[in-house]
């Protein structure tokens, strides 16, 4: 399958409330239905997807990198509520309403955190990164990420230090060793990998400490998110080879939001959210609230 790989049309970045700057790009017309992008683990603003069907569904898809990951000011100790509210003032600031969100891997615990919090419309949870902490899987881990889970819960600040050590050459070894050959044939194809490779190198910009340690311990940890609470629609999709983001592909995920719809999508790993990205954004537009 041929990808196309197209850069952000617009960019630039928002001055949160207390100074915090957060950075952002967008695909699509500005005066499309606003969809925010929290992108996968260590990848900033600038690895978006559907560039080439945004235009035609009339959305305006927005990346945002997350504190301390590219453009964005570092927000130690921060919590996903602390996101959420991140997130609620920069719809404000940029007067999107209630908008749409897609969360893709580890992305996607920051934002079921905005949608508990009420702060989007709808969401799509993509690969998503699941709370593999949880009781129930503590059987289902293999052992080396079994004690970084232990780890993330017991000792926050003693995981961080481990995944600080990471590099952008570290993450794509780690994608690539670890992802079905449906997937290497997406990520191999030249003009995707320059464009994941830039990602990781900006995400990692200000080092591993500032953002990506961050993210992974409050991915892998307990989330505290009132995910029964949530009271919009939300979408979970998982390719039905891709083993790697949940244990079970996301079933418990889904039984534990009310009224979520899980899609498994045959012949797809992790990297649903390019190959079947009209199927995705299609979906969520369905889903959007009346106006």
């Amino acid at each position: 399958m041929s990808l196309h790989v197209i850069d952000p049309v617009r960019i630039g970045t928002e001055e949160l409330p207390g100074g915090r700057q957060l950075g952002w790009a967008e695909w699509g017309p500005v005066d499309g239905v606003p969809v925010l992008l929290s992108p996968g683990a260590a990848t900033s603003r600038h690895l978006g997807f559907g560039g080439d069907v945004v235009d035609g569904l009339g959305v305006r898809l927005i990346s945002l990198d997350r504190p301390g990951l590219g453009a964005s000011s570092p927000h130690p100790g921060r919590t996903f509520g602390d996101f959420a509210d991140g997130i609620r003032a920069f719809a404000a600031l940029r007067g999107l309403g209630r908008p749409l969100m897609v969360g893709n891997s580890q992305g996607a615990p920051f934002a079921l955190a905005c949608a508990a919090a009420g702060v989007v419309g709808a969401l799509a949870v993509v690969s998503g990164a699941d709370e593999i902490a949880a009781p129930c899987f503590a059987d289902a881990l293999p052992g080396e990420l079994r004690r970084l889970v232990d780890l993330a819960v017991a000792d926050p600040a003693a995981a961080e230090k481990v995944f600080a050590g990471l590099t952008p050459q570290t993450m794509w070894d780690m994608v690539m060793s670890g992802s079905p050959e449906c997937d290497l044939a997406v990520y191999r194809q030249p003009a995707f990998e320059a464009a994941y490779r830039r990602a990781l190198d900006e995400a990692f910009a200000q080092g591993a400490a500032a953002g990506y340690a961050r993210d992974t311990v409050l991915a892998m940890g307990r989330w505290g998110i009132e995910l029964p609470d949530i009271a919009v629609p939300v979408d979970i999709w998982y390719g039905e080879k891709d083993t790697g983001h949940s244990p079970d592909q996301g079933a418990g995920l889904a039984a534990r939001i009310p009224g979520a719809v899980r899609h498994l999508v045959p012949q797809a790993g992790g990297a649903v959210l390019w190959t079947h990205a009209e199927q995705v954004l299609s979906t969520l537009l369905k889903r959007a609230p009346a106006s």
